[in-house]
């Protein structure tokens, strides 16, 4: 009875994992259009000013359209300037000038799958490396190519398991 408790403890978190690899594979794939988005360069002044601008549309036409006054759309561009806007303020924004917000958290550094490479080796790396330290102290410490053998092994387990450790 008891191994085949374990056997199905171990079946569920194979599964578990699978589906948790499949889910970021599919959110990798919804992100892929927004990954492009790191060279876009955010105008200074914010989009709508420079849309606006752009548009040769004043702020008292803005503002009719968003029935808020001139000084309304001084304040919401001045707003997203500082990054301090809502989401809704600047949607409703782009929405009055025929606009569509477009919103991702896209990760700085290529796709999600890449993401947790990196932060699977980072911490294999520390793992790694402090045993290392120690089993040097003691005159047992593994060369060089051992020690990024060592690492990569741990970095593939990790990413594999998607321990939450990745995130600490």
């Amino acid at each position: 009875m008891f191994t085949y408790k374990l056997y199905c403890k171990r079946k569920h978190l194979h599964v578990m994992r699978n589906k948790h690899h499949l889910l970021i594979e599919q959110l990798d794939k919804k992100l892929q259009p927004f990954y492009e988005t790191s060279k876009v360069l955010i105008p200074e002044r914010g989009w709508t000013n420079t849309i606006r601008t752009a548009l040769h549309m004043t702020m008292a036409q803005l503002g009719t359209k968003l029935n808020i006054t001139r000084q309304g759309v001084k304040r919401i561009e001045e707003s997203e300037a500082s990054g301090t806007i809502t989401l809704n303020s600047l949607k409703d924004a782009a929405e009055a000038m025929d606009f569509k917000l477009v919103y991702a958290l896209v990760p700085k550094n290529g796709t999600i799958n890449n993401l947790i490479e990196n932060k699977a080796e980072e911490l294999a790396r520390k793992i790694v490396m402090r045993t290392n330290q120690t089993m040097q102290l003691e005159n047992q410490g593994i060369g060089d190519q051992k020690l990024d053998k060592t690492i990569k092994e741990l970095a593939a387990e990790l990413k594999r398991e998607m321990r939450k450790s990745l995130w600490d």
